[in-house]
């Protein structure tokens, strides 16, 4: 297994506890920079996501490491599920996916609350699919988060993973590295009052277990007909897994 990244210091800290103090401190910022530095594309390969359980109409989907609730806006719009339950381990995060909720009076399709991915606070068998945009690379230990993900969902249910991994193809390799080792970190001085999570992220993405040994951690916990669809050249990748 890859080695443990964290936002901070071995002092202050749990990877669990710097993660929700990293992502409280940039909530306000987050969505803007996020589209931002993406130019817009991380919009795109989240409906890829999304479109992943078209055929599989879910009624009751958990979205694990919500953060703002942009990937659950968007499932709604696309899967109109009865529910969304949105989970996070940032109250900053979830404060700002609350005034969403509100300002599009979506609070009987979507609830959110604070918790712990490797700890769902959920009954097993509950969500007919579970999803993670971008969160599973800050999960403290990955084969739990995704074991507990397993265990909520019901029989038949279905898990999306959308994260970033390790483009192998030249130019896309070199390119890729080099915006996110100098470039992301540098706007997220810019505009955020903590520059250190824009030099976590692509700490965090080149420690990730992506592509084929992600899978292999999916298949060890319990899920079936796992695949991967990788996008961009592998900027990023889908995985889904079967209950």
């Amino acid at each position: 297994m890859s080695k443990t990244v964290i936002p901070y210091t071995q002092e202050q800290g749990t990877k669990k506890e710097q993660v929700a103090d990293m992502f409280n401190n940039i909530s306000k910022t987050y969505d803007f920079l996020n589209h931002f530095m993406s130019l817009g594309i991380d919009i795109i390969w989240r409906k890829k996501a999304i479109n992943e359980l078209k055929k599989d109409q879910p009624k009751l989907i958990l979205d694990v490491a919500t953060g703002t609730g942009d990937f659950a806006f968007e499932a709604l719009s696309i899967l109109n599920p009865d529910k969304i339950v949105g989970v996070d381990i940032s109250q900053g995060m979830l404060d700002i996916a609350k005034q969403k909720i509100a300002k599009r009076n979506l609070g009987h399709k979507f609830e959110i609350k604070l918790g712990d991915s490797e700890k769902l606070p959920f009954d097993a068998d509950g969500f007919d699919a579970v999803t993670v945009a971008y969160g599973v690379r800050n999960f403290e230990n990955l084969e739990k988060g995704l074991a507990d993900i397993n265990r909520v969902l019901k029989p038949g249910g279905k898990a999306v993973v959308l994260e970033f991994s390790k483009p192998k193809v030249f130019p896309i390799k070199q390119l890729y590295k080099f915006y996110f080792n100098y470039i992301t970190p540098g706007i997220g001085k810019l505009f955020s009052k903590d520059s250190r999570a824009y030099s976590y992220l692509p700490e965090s993405v080149a420690a990730f277990p992506d592509g084929k040994d992600f899978i292999a951690v999916m298949d060890k916990v319990g899920f079936k007909h796992t695949k991967c669809r990788p996008l961009a050249f592998g900027i990023c990748s889908i995985y889904t897994g079967v209950k």
